[in-house]
């Protein structure tokens, strides 16, 4: 039994309550342990990532219960993948929150981001459907305590909005897990695989209203339109680095719709039929051409950036809804691009904020540190648009490659095509406005002049767009593992064998070869 595997869910568990109790009114001390907590998990991630990218799947069984009676956190490739892009996602977030002083603005920011980190890593290493719901709950209660961290009536109204919409997906989660358990009798997702499979197809009732409900639960999750409803006021209002953070948050939707539809119903069965070219499929483009258009009609950079993640949502819920092995490793490319370019972007507009009275796309007065502050918003702009030479043109490339032999390549390719070209306006509007014009106006004498941002909030913008040009310059590698996380996705013996200790399985950890 491995048991590294449960130290990215367990460490943040003990490192939050240890913040409040030990060190509720030593700042320094909470940073101190925070970053180093962040750290430790990104070490431990790599480790994990490292061991699962020849193939091994890795199993922890709480209290030695063996599935499907016992409590499973399994890591293969996708799951180790998502949690070191997380754990490097929260160190330069957690760094520029230190920078920037936002830790400062209000209780326990660090707690609860230690929690929020617990509940992410959950979502993606636990085995047990009903403990994706769990750690669903617990990223939504330290989220919320984030959003609300330095208060103000906006950011209340705000965090109201997407609690409720998200308790509206918890409740229709709930209703699909007890759709399930009625005509299976298991929650555990490796157990699922077997039994679904089993089901007579005139008696699968209970499982496609199953598979639909949980297909809007991660819709929501993923920012899908129409249930997006929730993202532009909750991000364009959270404090920048909650905002940078929740840039993973949709790619938990993503990622729960990759593991459930390839190892627990498969896209071409009778339970599934035309969920995902009929109904996926189309909302996807919408949501990207949604998501652009209100890049365009933004009239506040922050709500500008919040369009473009459901527009680069709307992207990588394309390239899952062709559901091929190609188009699950154009979305996974993509995945690790956007929550970086996003990030990148929602942490570029709180420098912009510190200089000027509001993010209002109007001509101002030059801000400190303009020259390198536009710089970044360039290359950030360049990345989420997708324009050459950064990795958001070679994953869009490759989505397109993907939809090439489809139906409906027609249309994927021209909302792609003309969304990009959408989005390029509209971040172009933006930075002229914002940066060039600012140049032709004087500031008031009467006006003191903000003071310059910290150099740590440069480092965490720059490490994040540091990042990105790595991602571009080692494509050619990592597009080859994602294409290998997909072929294991789409075989999924091993995993159905390691965690059920079934004959079959190769060891315990098991390798599979290709």
């Amino acid at each position: 039994m491995m048991h590294w595997i449960i130290a990215p869910v367990v460490l943040p568990a003990i490192l939050a309550p240890f913040i409040v109790l030990a060190a509720r009114y030593h700042f320094g001390i909470q940073r101190v342990v925070s970053v180093a907590g962040v750290v430790a998990m990104i070490a431990i991630a790599a480790g994990l990532a490292w061991q699962a990218s020849d193939g091994t799947i890795m199993l922890y069984q709480l209290g030695d219960w063996a599935a499907p009676f016992g409590i499973v956190v399994v890591g293969d490739r996708l799951s180790t993948l998502m949690v070191l892009l997380t754990a490097v996602l929260a160190l330069f977030v957690l760094l520029y929150a230190i920078g920037s002083k936002w830790d400062e603005r209000g209780w326990h920011f660090h707690a609860l981001f230690q929690f929020q980190l617990m509940g992410i890593m959950g979502a993606f290493l636990t085995g047990d459907l009903f403990n994706l719901f769990v750690f669903f709950e617990v990223l939504l209660i330290a989220s919320y305590g984030l959003m609300i961290h330095a208060g103000g009536n906006v950011r209340l109204r705000a965090g109201v909005q997407y609690v409720l919409f998200n308790l509206i997906g918890s409740t229709l989660f709930l209703f699909a897990l007890g759709a399930i358990y009625a005509q299976t009798g298991t929650l555990n997702m490796a157990d699922l695989a077997q039994r679904v499979a089993l089901i007579d197809p005139a008696d699968t009732v209970g499982i496609r209203v199953a598979a639909v409900l949980l297909l809007m639960v991660f819709a929501i999750k993923a920012a899908l339109v129409p249930l997006h409803f929730w993202l532009p006021s909750s991000y364009a209002e959270a404090p920048a680095p909650v905002a940078a953070l929740f840039a993973i948050m949709t790619k938990v939707g993503a990622y729960a719709i990759i593991r459930v539809y390839t190892l627990i119903f498969s896209p071409d069965a009778a339970a599934t039929s035309g969920l995902f070219d009929v109904w996926l499929l189309p909302a996807a483009l919408v949501s990207l051409a949604v998501g652009m258009m209100g890049v365009l009609a933004a009239k506040k950079l922050d709500r500008l950036v919040a369009f473009s993640v459901i527009g680069s949502m709307g992207m990588v819920m394309v390239a899952l809804s062709m559901f091929t092995p190609a188009s699950i490793s154009a979305a996974l490319y993509y995945i690790i691009h956007s929550t970086f370019a996003a990030a990148a972007l929602f942490l570029i507009s709180d420098l912009v904020r510190s200089g000027r009275a509001n993010l209002k796309l109007t001509a101002m007065a030059p801000i400190s540190g303009a020259a390198l502050t536009s710089g970044m918003f360039f290359v950030a702009a360049i990345a989420m648009t997708g324009l050459p030479p950064l990795s958001g043109f070679l994953g869009k490339l490759m989505i397109l490659q993907a939809g090439f032999d489809t139906n409906m390549a027609t249309w994927i390719w021209a909302v792609i095509l003309c969304s990009s070209l959408i989005s390029i306006v509209g971040f172009a509007r933006a930075g002229s406005t914002l940066f060039w014009k600012a140049k032709s106006i004087e500031p008031d004498e009467e006006t003191v002049p903000e003071p310059a941002p910290a150099a740590l909030s440069y480092v965490a913008i720059g490490g994040l767009l540091t990042l990105l040009v790595a991602h571009t310059i080692f494509a050619g590698a990592a597009y080859s593992y994602a294409e290998r996380t997909a072929a294991q996705l789409f075989a999924p013996l091993p995993y159905v064998s390691t965690v059920l200790d079934t004959p079959g399985k190769l060891s315990t950890p098991s390798k599979e070869t290709y």
